[in-house]
């Protein structure tokens, strides 16, 4: 019997999934947004919502609803080379591949580029990663309650200065609503929609999720129908405040292009607004508080991915993966924040597709009985669409022509499969897959039950 949870608690825990999902680098995204929708800018930021708030929701309820211990007993439900594989590329990715430097790269553009000469961009952001990630290496070597402690006091301070700046955007905005740029102006939605991947967040709900559903447990909630509700509940919560704070921050970048111009990301966007509405002090208050919130970030990145794979690689000490993964996001800071994010987007097409199949699969799981299957055959499809989608995307970041191979399979798919023209190519072919494998499973089941049945 699940013990009742009262509307503060439910309070409670959505904060802590707020500040789960809301750190200082995704301030980052909805400020593009902004300055590349202009005009449309409330029809792309629903598209992100989905992605950016939807989907962590969706992995951390699917983590809670399939009973699972963490992502690797999830992903091994379709095999368990698939499980340390998935696991490990999904780590990596929102650690030292792209969200790890990502949040050094940040921490420059917002606090330190603003107060820098252009022209000495380059070496100052290689002293101060040098810096940064020589901090948060020590921090991640010994980590300590310190470190949570600071960032549970940084996210009230850096909510309560992005609200005293979007209330300035509100009721004195920089300009008017800006002209559609490139995707915005063409399809506005499935742009937006695809710029939620950024966030990484439903990759990390997946990662995290476990932390979230350990606290409705420690509230007396045990089975997987009230987890699915606590935290459903509870991200309610979450999800109006990371929507409106989203929603403003889209706003502020959409009305930002007349004075600052059409900048390369968001972070010049978020100190130039600083320093537009309240001076050199703004700014620099900004720069403390986001470089801080980067900070404790970037040690808990490090500390999750270290644990995991010296759990994976037991002969390698967990202080030895805290030096590599602190040096390799070092080296890749210094691309700048503009290269990472660019060069995370294809992986991030492959990757998401496959996580957002697999949380489908745990919430479906029951009416196949669980049966591999139907996990493999879907992931399988989903793998052959997704692939493709992401060697295209890297192609067309690096402005290379398609091989004549990939252009069949590219031609082929656009032809065959419906959404493949807006990114979404893999949704029916999965969806197919799981209905005829889980009625050919449902009735394999029922045959082995009546011949059980027959021969007792």
């Amino acid at each position: 019997m699940d013990s009742k949870i009262s509307f503060k608690s439910y309070g409670i825990i959505g904060m802590m999934l707020f500040a789960l999902f809301f750190g200082a680098g995704n301030l980052i995204f909805p400020a593009q947004l902004g300055q590349y929708a202009g005009a449309e800018v409330w029809i792309g930021i629903v598209g992100f919502l989905i992605t950016g708030v939807g989907l962590p929701l969706l992995g951390i309820m699917a983590i809670g609803y399939s009973k699972s211990s963490d992502l690797q007993d999830l992903s091994s439900r379709v095999h368990p080379v698939y499980g340390v594989i998935f696991t490990a590329l999904l780590y990596l990715t929102i650690g030292p591949f792209f969200a790890l430097p990502r949040t050094g790269a940040v921490a420059f553009e917002v606090g330190i580029a603003p107060f820098a000469a252009e022209s000495s961009w380059g070496t100052v952001l290689l002293v101060f990663s040098i810096i940064f990630f020589a901090i948060a290496m020590l921090l991640s070597l010994n980590p300590s309650k310190m470190v949570n402690s600071i960032g549970k006091l940084l996210s009230p301070a850096i909510l309560v200065t992005l609200a005293v700046l979007l209330v300035a955007a509100l009721f004195a905005p920089m300009g008017s609503l800006g002209t559609p740029q490139g995707g915005y102006a063409e399809n506005a939605f499935m742009t937006g929609f695809f710029e939620g991947y950024n966030t990484m967040d439903a990759l990390a709900s997946l990662v995290f999720g476990i932390i979230v559903i350990a606290a409705v447990r420690k509230l007396g909630v045990h089975s997987p129908k009230g987890i699915l509700s606590a935290t459903l509940k509870s991200g309610i919560v979450a999800a109006i405040l990371l929507a409106v704070a989203y929603t403003g921050i889209a706003y502020l970048g959409a009305t930002s292009t007349g004075t600052l111009g059409l900048l390369d990301n968001g972070g010049p966007v978020l100190s130039g607004a600083s320093s537009h509405y309240f001076g050199t002090f703004g700014a620099l208050l900004l720069a403390v508080i986001i470089t801080l919130a980067c900070l404790t970030t970037a040690v808990g990145l490090i500390v999750a991915n270290s644990e995991f794979f010296h759990k994976l690689t037991p002969k390698i000490s967990y202080k030895t993966y805290v030096v590599i993964f602190s040096l390799f996001s070092l080296v890749v800071a210094n691309a700048g924040l503009s290269n990472i994010i660019t060069y995370s987007i294809p992986v991030l097409m492959f990757l998401y597709p496959l996580a957002i199949v697999l949380m489908a699969l745990a919430f479906l799981s029951p009416l196949f009985k669980h049966d591999r299957s139907v996990y493999v055959s879907a992931i399988t499809v989903t793998f052959f669409v997704a692939v493709v989608d992401g060697l295209k995307t890297l192609t067309g970041s690096l402005g290379v022509a398609n091989s004549s191979w990939l252009q069949s399979i590219i031609d082929f798919y656009a032809t065959v499969l419906p959404f493949y023209n807006e990114g979404l190519g893999w949704a029916m072919p999965a969806l197919v897959v799981i209905a005829v494998t889980t009625l050919i499973a449902r009735s394999r089941k029922a045959v082995h039950a009546t011949t059980a049945s027959n021969e007792a």
